[in-house]
């Protein structure tokens, strides 16, 4: 069924059909353009601070953003990427009835290509004054607002665009009309670029590992599930590229990371999506403490490359990423700040027990280490705003962690946090394969069949790991959540330019 069109819609394609009868194409298969609307304007005031008595003539692209017609004269103006320029079209210099097409036919949000030699107005603005223009594109639904907008005291817009939902439903519109969520999406380029740059500069080696897997693992979480028709096989989305990359460390390449997708079949809130981008590494012949160093060094490159400082606000919080960052056993943080001694407390039952005790409701079942995080993310993760490093983690929610020497339940997994949000996670690789296999089967034990910690066994990893790996360190890093960070913004949603929603009832 077709849908049914607005009255402004219809307006629009009344005027298209109008454009085509006048032989005008409203969607023609080529553009032209000389300059940016910035390149433009920056040329003019070249020529024009050098006193040269030289015209600048260009031809430029640009969406409709404003229409002012009076009388024998219309200003406009156009908007690219690198910002927006005045139009100036008089009937003396068009003809009258070609300045009648445009003031008829365009609309705001259309893209148009304009013709001329730049100058700049009594009012001191730079403008294009228009020899000759082109439809590039017809607008058939009109460009809703990111806010009111008024120029010269005219409301240039139809409709304003500022519920969260609609505009995480629409970003293609959300981008076209608000220059701050454009700001967005380049700042995480600039993230992304400047991470990639550190890896490249600290020896590591990018590669790309399967997205489809036959045997999830890496993490602990609940995977997505396809199936494969041909192979009759199913398959799952990856939820961490961990066990591929570490594979290629037996085969000898020392330093790999891989920045891509992973996708969690679980829950959404302000800072998890269901898909979403990490950073991964691996590092032959190091261990937690040289991968807190390199963490550091890391985040602070970004900050350099992007903010150009290392103190940044966030969300009305002054963050100073100066390494080094404190370092705190977890242990130490939880007794202080939950008044719990874990190391008193070596089963789930004892526990349990003593979180009964503070008055907290731990979740019938849980293993100990599940405890132990339930503490951590009530107790310190919210407090943690200044970046700090919490490590020495229970082993049982870190299957694939070296264990500590003389503490067999606890290994050296670290994780930093910023603004309250975890930022990153990272271990001491375990390079046993015999004890991998026995934490793969006490996984399979102590977890039920349908938990997201369960781990299955990964026959080909443990295959991979007999033919000998050498101590590595390894890393995770959301890419989403560093971007929260660096464009002061305080849902995931914001950072992803598709968000998984909700399908509307």
């Amino acid at each position: 069924m077709s849908r049914e069109y607005s009255n402004l819609e219809k307006v629009r394609l009344e005027k298209l059909d109008r454009l085509r009868k006048e032989g005008i194409d409203p969607y023609p298969a080529h553009a032209e353009r000389t300059h940016t609307n910035a390149e433009a304007i920056q040329a003019f005031e070249s020529v024009e601070s050098e006193a040269a008595d030289q015209s600048v003539g260009v031809t430029l692209v640009g969406r409709l953003r404003s229409m002012r017609p009076m009388g024998k004269i219309t200003f406009a103006h156009i908007e690219d990427s690198s910002g927006r320029v005045q139009l100036f079209l008089r009937g003396n210099e068009l003809g009258q009835e070609q300045l009648e097409l445009f003031n008829r036919n365009f609309d705001l949000g259309d893209f148009v290509q304009a013709s001329g030699d730049m100058f700049r107005t009594r009012t001191g603005e730079v403008t294009l004054r228009v020899a000759d223009f082109h439809l590039l594109a017809k607008a058939i639904t009109p460009l809703p607002a990111a806010k009111d907008e008024v120029v010269d005291g005219e409301v240039v817009q139809h409709a304003t665009l500022s519920e969260p939902e609609v505009r995480y439903r629409q970003r293609y519109a959300d981008l076209a009309v608000n220059p701050d969520v454009r700001r967005i999406f380049q700042t995480r380029a600039a993230v992304v670029r400047a991470l990639r740059d550190f890896m490249d500069n600290h020896g590591f080696l990018e590669v790309e590992t399967p997205i489809l897997q036959p045997i999830y693992g890496g993490a602990a979480a609940r995977p997505f599930i396809t199936h494969h028709n041909q192979l009759k096989q199913d398959l799952y989305l990856r939820i961490s590229f961990e066990l591929y990359l570490k594979r290629l460390l037996v085969g000898n390449l020392e330093r790999v990371y891989e920045i891509g997708r992973d996708f969690r079949n679980e829950g959404v809130d302000r800072t998890h999506n269901p898909e979403f981008t990490m950073l991964e590494f691996y590092m032959a012949y190091a261990d937690y403490r040289q991968v807190m160093e390199l963490t550091e060094a890391m985040i602070v490159y970004v900050a350099d490359q992007v903010a150009g400082s290392r103190q940044i606000s966030y969300q009305g919080h002054q963050i100073d990423l100066e390494p080094p960052w404190p370092r705190i056993k977890l242990s130490d943080a939880l007794l202080e700040k939950a008044g719990i001694d874990i190391l008193e407390h070596e089963t789930p039952e004892s526990l349990a027990e003593a979180m009964r005790a503070k008055d907290l409701q731990p979740d019938p079942g849980s293993t100990r280490g599940k405890l132990i995080e339930s503490l951590l993310g009530h107790f310190l993760e919210p407090n943690l705003i200044q970046p700090a490093i919490l490590y020495d983690y229970p082993r049982d929610i870190s299957p694939l962690t070296k264990s500590k020497p003389g503490d067999p339940n606890t290994v050296e997994r670290f994780e930093s946090f910023i603004a309250g949000m975890e930022i990153c996670n990272a271990f001491t690789e375990l390079n046993d394969p015999l004890d991998q296999e026995a934490r793969f089967l006490e996984m399979g034990r102590d977890y039920a069949a349908d938990d997201e910690e369960r781990h299955p066994m990964d026959e080909d990893y443990l295959r991979a790991m007999r033919y000998g790996m050498p101590p590595n360190g390894g890393f995770g890093l959301g890419v989403d959540r560093l971007v929260m960070l660096f464009t002061d913004t305080p849902n995931i949603r914001e950072v992803i330019l598709f968000p998984h929603l909700r399908e509307r009832e």
